[in-house]
């Protein structure tokens, strides 16, 4: 019986995905802490070191409950204007999974982007009290100084060294067994995300003194908005450098020897991306049948590019706007509801619009 669990899980290479109940369910909670073996052992596609983490922190399973959503959100805007789109919740986890199989740029991201997911959810919960195994960062604490002067370290600095060592030990464990060329891949990429969440560590400060004269200062250290590690994940894929294993196994050299050796920064990947034009279950794409374009745009959502060359359909809808928006004093603004009429255009579907399979 599996309906105690906190929602439904699906096993992927990289980490697992779930569609979770309200964050503040009491019931999950209580249910987790009190059978955290049973609800562990019963979790499909853990490896044992996954496991043993679960069993030894129920708690930190609904954080990365969190993670997961953060990061699946965040993809989705990122590849918003691509033909594949992150989309996968339409057709079933199964289609992501089939991305994540190949070797290519979008799983290289997938793996950043869900590494960092995981790091973020758990640092958050540290500092907000939600587990037993962590805090706000101990190593924060007494005098220190900066380009303005002296300070002392108080409120409550994120603890980003935890949650990356707890990433790191539970997403990584899935790659851990696997010597081949992509476990390898894997390992590089999570750890690029993993560091992307760190880069953004930011020192908030707040002054001390007669109106706010800043004789003293108290900072901690906090963490950006994960909009900020989406969009430096989004340029490292944008640039993701092509590579292929070395001969003795341990590791990977640049396919084209007139691009750089990628960096611990750098997204990397070995098999060329499919176009993702129309359906195609081994390679997990849902196509573009249907999706809505730009026709005034040249970049990736443009209406020739997105829709394949296959043409598009335009359908003139009508919508509610608020328009004649005025400033009112004090302090509010007041608006007219407005109908509109616009042109959306999507694409159209291929000849046989039905599943590409190759099995």
């Amino acid at each position: 019986n599996m309906n105690f669990l906190p929602g439904i899980w699906w096993s992927l290479p990289l980490v697992l995905v779930w569609a979770t109940p309200p964050v503040n369910s009491s019931w999950w909670y209580m249910g987790a802490v009190g059978s955290s073996r049973v609800m562990c052992d019963n979790v499909p596609g853990l490896v044992s070191r996954q496991r043993q983490l679960c069993r030894r922190h129920p708690e930190a399973m609904l954080s990365i409950g969190r993670g997961v959503a953060a990061w699946t959100a965040e993809c989705q805007h990122q590849f918003r204007r691509h033909r594949w789109d992150c989309n996968a919740l339409e057709r079933g986890q199964r289609l992501l999974g089939r991305v994540l199989l190949r070797s290519s740029r979008e799983s290289a991201f997938v793996h950043a982007i869900s590494s960092a997911g995981v790091v973020f959810a758990i640092t958050r919960a540290c500092s907000q009290g939600e587990l037993k195994s962590c805090s706000c960062d101990p190593k924060k604490k007494g005098s220190a100084k900066d380009s303005k002067g002296h300070f002392d370290w108080g409120g409550c600095s994120d603890n980003i060294d935890y949650g990356i060592k707890f990433a790191r030990a539970f997403v990584d464990a899935k790659e851990r067994k696997g010597k081949d060329a992509r476990a390898l891949m894997n390992l590089h990429n999570n750890r690029a995300g993993r560091k992307a969440v760190k880069r953004f560590l930011k020192q908030e400060c707040k002054c001390h003194g007669v109106s706010g004269s800043c004789t003293l200062r108290t900072c901690w250290l906090a963490m950006a908005d994960f909009r900020k590690t989406g969009d430096y994940l989004w340029k490292k894929y944008n640039g993701a450098i092509q590579v292929v294993m070395n001969q003795d196994g341990t590791g990977f050299t640049v396919a084209n020897k007139k691009f750089k050796k990628p960096t611990k920064n750098d997204l990397v990947y070995f098999e060329s991306s499919p176009d993702y034009c129309i359906r195609d279950r081994d390679v997990g794409s849902l196509g573009t049948a249907g999706r809505v374009c730009n026709q005034s745009s040249r970049g990736m959502d443009s209406c020739e590019v997105m829709c394949c060359g296959r043409g598009y359909d335009t359908s003139r809808v009508s919508r509610m706007t608020k328009c004649e928006c005025k400033f009112h004093w004090c302090c509010a603004v007041r608006c007219q509801d407005c109908l509109e009429v616009v042109d959306i255009h999507t694409c159209k579907a291929p000849k046989s619009a039905g599943w590409i399979s190759r099995t």
